[in-house]
């Protein structure tokens, strides 16, 4: 597991054996990594505010390539995996709520460890490695 200072590290662990999802995986952890410190850091709002934004633009597009994939190869838990992310995006929608009226804050930082990094962690290990296996499955 590589080094980071705030967050979450990726690890070859969390690895479903698609690349583009395993690379977009990735670079969430990044960029949650970098929400985690510019709240803890007290980074200015606008930077925090791009990052949120940019987090969140970043997951809804990962969100519909996973399930694109998902279709593709006929997942047979598509819908309730779909109604996994459209959850998620509530959840999210509540912090970028929590975040325009309060602003940064250590509550912030704390809600987005508690919440959204394992929920990522959780979800990646057990929704998502279950794709991988499937596919893996259809596809020898």
């Amino acid at each position: 597991m590589s080094e980071i200072k705030f967050g979450i590290a990726w690890s070859d662990e969390y690895k479903l054996g698609n690349a583009l999802v395993d690379d977009q995986h990735r670079r969430l952890f990044e960029l949650l990594s970098e929400l985690v410190e510019a709240c803890i850091t007290g980074s200015d709002l606008e930077k925090l505010q791009a990052t949120l934004s940019f987090l969140v633009d970043y997951t809804i597009n990962h969100f519909n390539d996973e399930e694109a994939l998902q279709l593709q190869y006929g997942y047979p838990d598509y819908i309730r995996h779909k109604q996994l992310h459209e959850d998620f995006k509530g959840t999210v929608g509540e912090l970028v709520k929590q975040f325009q009226e309060s602003g940064s804050s250590e509550e912030l930082s704390s809600n987005v460890n508690k919440v959204i990094v394992k929920w990522l962690v959780s979800h990646i290990q057990r929704e998502d490695k279950r794709i991988g296996l499937y596919i893996d499955r259809v596809t020898k």
